[in-house]
């Protein structure tokens, strides 16, 4: 990487956050010799290096991850990239990049003045840009409600950011909260480490990992699936408030079936929705949510049944349907902390996205930002790596750099315009 020296501290071009958006916004940017500065307020790919977990494996496979410049290098690509191998893989990213970028620099303050300029404050002091791309995605503030105040002091808690392995808990069992991606992996990894474990699940659905001889991602892929634009999606924007489906790339990848683990001893419930004092509180909508995730993965599955005939391709498995292995025998709302031995909860429910320090009119009521394409209604400012910023790889390795090419096109068409502006203008004369 380059330590840019730019005196005046003014760029053409200022990039917020260091992860695989940032700099593959900084690829494309170079790729147009336009000067510009990545600002990281920890060290890159930091979320990659210390907030996964010891056994997290990607869930997509190797072959998709195609940042700029740097496909997939190594040489196993049907196979799932271990934590290791995923930072070993960003890192040889960023060494090809090289990006001008300034790590343990955080910013506090991003404004416009009336001719349209950016101003921003940093822990670094300030900097001006004519535009601005936040490549700081949207997983901010880890989610944690306010009934985890009301538990016990003795009850350790933490968020699924903060996990690494069954060793940080104390003794006694563990509540998982959330079945999320994150969440049915963590409860997967406890479990398989011989903790007890109690799963509060959500209304997640699933995927099969492999469906009628293939990596149920290959027969999406080729559907083109990965292809559909939001405003091409049957549910339009609302389709980036869905939960991501569970599934694991672990020991080579394969399904995570809930219903399997409970025939094993984990015991699930349904939403957690309150504490008190004694008793953790759950909806009764458990079978309920086995059954909304288990219809996915047979929705999905017949779509590539339909496919496959459509296409007249050949396969050695034919169609089949995930048939229920168990089911609550009943609806538990109750769960006594010390009755069952809970000396620890995981919270798994996600993040919320934090821009209070840019200050546009360019967010909506629940604080996400308002675009197309990662283009704003503001002259100059840009998001890029959120997920489904346009399609389903946005936020991941197989779409962020197609957007960050997108976003590049449309800055360089901006910064001629702001070009031929200044020099067309008269000078001021006495």
């Amino acid at each position: 990487m380059t330590q840019p020296t730019n005196t005046d501290n003014h760029y053409s071009v200022m990039v917020i956050g260091g992860g695989q958006a940032g700099l593959s916004m900084s690829y494309h940017l170079q790729q147009l010799q336009i000067d510009h500065l990545v600002l990281e307020k920890n060290t890159l790919m930091h979320g990659w290096k210390n907030e996964r977990w010891d056994s997290f494996t990607l869930v997509t496979p190797n072959w998709q991850c195609d940042l700029p410049g740097h496909p997939y290098d190594g040489d196993d690509p049907k196979g799932f990239m271990t934590r290791e191998e995923t930072v070993a893989y960003l890192d040889r990213f960023a060494a090809k990049v090289s990006a001008p970028v300034r790590e343990g620099v955080a910013v506090k303050k991003v404004e416009t003045d009336t001719n349209g300029t950016y101003h921003i404050t940093s822990s670094d002091g300030k900097y001006t840009a004519d535009q601005v791309v936040v490549a700081s995605g949207g997983y901010h503030v880890p989610v944690i409600p306010r009934m985890a105040e009301r538990i016990p002091e003795s009850v350790f808690q933490m968020h699924s950011a903060q996990y690494k392995n069954s060793d940080q808990f104390p003794e006694g069992a563990v509540l998982v909260v959330g079945s999320g991606q994150s969440g049915a992996q963590i409860a997967e990894d406890l479990h398989l480490a011989g903790r007890k474990v109690f799963l509060a699940t959500g209304n997640a659905p699933r995927v099969a990992r492999r469906y009628r001889g293939k990596d149920v991602v290959e027969w999406l892929d080729q559907m083109g699936y990965y292809e559909i634009s939001v405003d091409q999606h049957p549910l339009g924007e609302n389709v980036r408030s869905n939960t991501n489906h569970y599934v694991t790339g672990r020991d080579g990848g394969r399904d995570i079936d809930l219903r399997k683990f409970a025939q094993e001893g984990m015991e699930l419930f349904g939403v957690m929705t309150d504490f008190d004092g004694e008793n953790l509180i759950f909806q009764p909508n458990l079978e309920e949510n086995l059954d909304k995730a288990d219809d996915t993965l047979n929705s999905i599955n017949a779509r590539i049944d339909a496919w496959i005939e459509k296409q007249g391709i050949q396969t050695e498995e034919g169609p089949s349907k995930y048939i229920p292995t168990w089911k609550p025998e009943r609806e538990r709302t109750k769960l006594s902390l010390a009755e069952y031995g809970i000396t620890s909860i995981v919270w798994c429910i996600g993040f919320r996205p934090d821009f209070g320090w840019l200050d546009a009119a360019v967010f909506n009521g629940e604080g996400h930002p308002k675009h197309y394409r990662g283009v704003t209604n503001q002259p100059g400012l840009y998001f890029l790596g959120l997920g489904w910023l346009h399609t389903w790889g946005s936020g991941r390795f197989s779409g962020v750099g197609k957007d960050a090419e997108y976003l590049a096109e449309k800055i360089e068409a901006l910064q001629c315009r702001v070009s031929q502006k200044a020099e067309t203008e008269e000078p001021i004369t006495t």
